[in-house]
């Protein structure tokens, strides 16, 4: 699989409203990606950051050989590098999107 399918991956979404110290705030996360999470009072904001953390772990798994999981096809309709230079991601991402995923391992 290539780098821009593995960032295509349709993962579960959970959402929480969670009360911390009497002020409700948002969690989500991706159970399927472990501990990619992410809180903030505003659902936008959490959402955004979120995004940044499942970007940023796909990748850190992939450079570590140990490819993200596949619970479901990569979406088709996505543009994952204008979504992850819009994150403030591109740098991560340069070069990389059309590259077989195991070629990242150990780079």
């Amino acid at each position: 699989m290539k780098v821009r399918e593995y960032l295509s991956i349709p993962y579960l979404l959970e959402a929480q409203a969670v009360e911390r110290d009497g002020r409700w705030t948002r969690r989500l996360r991706y159970p399927e990606l472990g501990s990619v999470a992410a809180e903030h009072d505003d659902v936008e904001v959490a959402l955004v950051e979120l995004e940044r953390a499942r970007i940023t772990e796909v990748m850190r798994r992939l450079r570590a050989g140990d490819p993200p999981p596949v619970p479901r096809r990569p979406l088709e309709t996505t543009d994952q590098g204008w979504w992850a230079r819009h994150l403030g991601l591109g740098a991560l991402i340069e070069g990389q999107l059309d590259r077989e995923g195991s070629e990242l391992a150990g780079r």
